[in-house]
């Protein structure tokens, strides 16, 4: 499965520009499209909350941002 992950991240040339493995703050990097993922412009995300911060991560493209 990790390996299907890493085609489709080849397959978008955009996300070359963003570090996936570092998290990234909102005031960053905002959402191009309110509430959808940069990279794959859909709403599926995996979130966290831990001491007041919220996570929020791309299932698809599994960039991490601090919302």
């Amino acid at each position: 499965m990790k390996n299907e992950k890493m085609l489709k991240l080849n397959e978008h040339p955009d996300i070359s520009k963003y570090d996936l493995d570092k998290v990234s703050l909102f005031t960053e990097f905002p959402d191009k499209s309110s509430g959808r993922c940069n990279n794959y412009n859909k709403v599926q995300f995996e979130n966290s909350v831990k001491n007041s911060v919220f996570l929020r991560q791309c299932r698809n493209c599994l960039m991490k941002k601090v919302i």
